[in-house]
């Protein structure tokens, strides 16, 4: 039987895991990040794939750092016939990616060589992609750099964000890797080299990207507010506070004013110019408040807004 390590940390990685445990894969052992504080009161709290682990009885091992590591070296005693990686958060050392005899494959929220790095679903999202997908590949010492065993597309929705399309990825990555896996195992698997003068690259999101540039067209906007939803979400300041922006579209007025101004206030919403267009507010988040409606927000903390007002 082939011998798997599973590396893997956040939700999107879980059904993956499940689907070898259910199709009888032996499963030596799952790497995952370290549990980590979560929330305003720091619980530490474990990482879903360590949940699911513990759930299904598996071995996990924890590494702050796989390099030169103790995990590293238990991992390598194990001598896995295959690692598989499905947005495990860290890089792997040549040694590692060089042990398994099958050698080291990665589930990737692309369809590469576009999109490698932390953050292909969100930057998919934000640059307004109509398409995305998954894509099995080999690992290389380069990110993402790997020849590709098979991909997977679907459409990006008008009204997906990334939170929709994580979970859609998650589930289109666990069955192409299901598709996949007998053909690595009996080694009859494509080997497509990566092109690289297509290769884009999609690092993790920084603040800068969150924070809302009205100059831009409101489509460039919507799409950044739903790129970055439900997390980290992106923000905007009013009167010299950051204000998150949760939810928005595209606006339907014709009132004009500069970029950032309030040109239209209605029951559930408000809509603010941008450099083409304007964007209707739906949901946000004052500073020091708690995410709201945009009919709850005119109703109270912004029942003073007034057209005019300026948000930077």
């Amino acid at each position: 039987m082939t011998k798997i390590v599973f590396m893997g940390t956040p939700d999107f990685s879980v059904p993956i895991l499940r689907m070898l445990h259910e199709e009888g894969y032996e499963i030596a052992a799952v790497v995952t990040q370290p549990d980590r504080p979560v929330g305003r009161k720091r619980v530490l709290t474990p990482p879903p794939v360590k949940e699911e682990a513990v759930r299904l009885g598996l071995k996990v091992l924890q590494p702050e750092k796989l390099r030169g590591s103790e995990e590293l070296e238990e991992i390598l005693r194990i001598n896995p016939d295959l690692i598989i990686t499905a947005a495990f958060g860290q890089i792997l050392p040549k040694e590692l990616l060089e042990a398994p005899k099958l050698g080291c494959i990665n589930v990737h929220a692309s369809l590469l060589p576009k999109y490698r790095g932390g953050a292909p679903i969100h930057q998919a999202v934000i640059d307004g992609e109509e398409k995305t997908g998954v894509t099995i590949m080999y690992m290389a010492e380069k990110l993402d750099a790997g020849d590709i065993i098979s991909q997977r597309e679907i459409p990006i929705e008008e009204t997906d964000h990334t939170g929709i399309l994580f979970e859609k990825l998650s589930l289109l990555g666990r069955d192409l890797l299901k598709d996949t896996l007998p053909d690595i195992i009996a080694g009859t698997n494509d080997r497509i080299p990566q092109d690289e003068s297509k290769a884009t690259f999609a690092h993790n999101i920084t603040r800068e990207q969150e924070r809302i540039n009205w100059s831009k067209s409101a489509r460039e906007i919507y799409n950044q507010v739903r790129g970055l939803h439900p997390w980290p979400v992106a923000y905007t300041t009013f009167h010299g506070e950051n204000v998150k922006i949760w939810w928005a579209k595209v606006g339907d007025s014709k009132a004009e004013g500069q970029p950032g101004e309030v040109v239209k206030i209605g029951k559930d919403h408000f809509e603010v110019a941008t450099g083409e267009g304007t964007l209707a507010i739906l949901e946000l988040q004052p500073a020091g408040k708690k995410r709201m409606s945009a009919e709850d927000y005119l109703r109270g903390v912004g029942s003073k807004l007034q057209i005019g007002d300026l948000f930077e």
